[in-house]
């Protein structure tokens, strides 16, 4: 596994003396050398490496990484280039043309949102090849519950997209009168239709950061 440095280290090091690290580190080392585990090991972090704590504006949970080859490079959501868009990031796209008149972008890359204070989270950070779900259990929730703990002692505004029911439970840990939760369905083809689409959640996000001083997220991808 990477290794986290700056402020994201600063709050999370006390998890790495827990009992329950020290099992998902044995745990997650040797799923890396005995089986295909996605994302590659050096960018499990890449949220984390990609949008410091000071500079979070917005936080999108994911589940757990893409499972299939070349996909999962550690944020939620997101795909490398090259790569054929998944059906979930499709209808993202298609709610944000719809909410802010953006043009779809021709791949899945988006480390954009990620380099302008868009923590896109997992909160299982590994998998298996072809096994969704598969790291699920194993101690990684402990450690993504410990990430939005930080976020959730930040005092200036931040917005949390939480979408379908997984991401949604962790709105009874967020209580910071300084943020703003907003909770859709998931955007998979599957419940998109049953209000993911239409909820507006790009632009409501800027307005709440521009009417608290903060400069809007550019979510057009080139």
């Amino acid at each position: 596994m990477a290794a986290l440095t700056g402020d994201w280290l600063n709050v999370l090091e006390p998890e790495f003396k827990k009992e329950y690290y020290k099992k998902l580190y044995a745990t997650v080392k040797k799923e890396y050398e005995t089986r295909q585990i996605f994302p590659p090991s050096k960018d499990i972090f890449n949220a984390l490496h990609l949008t410091p704590l000071h500079e979070v504006k917005a936080v999108i949970l994911g589940q757990d990484p893409y499972h299939n080859v070349g996909q999962a490079h550690g944020l939620c959501f997101s795909v490398q280039k090259g790569v054929e868009i998944p059906a979930s990031l499709e209808n993202i796209y298609k709610e944000l043309q719809d909410d802010l008149g953006c043009t779809i972008p021709a791949h899945g890359n988006l480390t954009k949102w990620a380099q302008q204070g868009v923590l896109l989270l997992n909160t299982v950070l590994t998998v298996r090849a072809h096994a969704a779900d598969s790291h699920k259990g194993i101690g990684w929730e402990l450690f993504t519950d410990a990430i939005l703990r930080a976020v959730e002692q930040e005092e200036r505004p931040i917005v949390y997209m939480l979408w379908g029911s997984n991401a949604r439970k962790k709105a009874e840990m967020l209580h910071n009168p300084a943020h703003l939760v907003l909770q859709a369905p998931h955007p998979s083809p599957l419940s998109a239709y049953r209000g993911f689409f239409g909820c507006k959640h790009f632009s409501r996000a800027n307005a709440f950061l521009e009417e608290h001083g903060v400069a809007p997220i550019d979510w057009q991808i080139e």
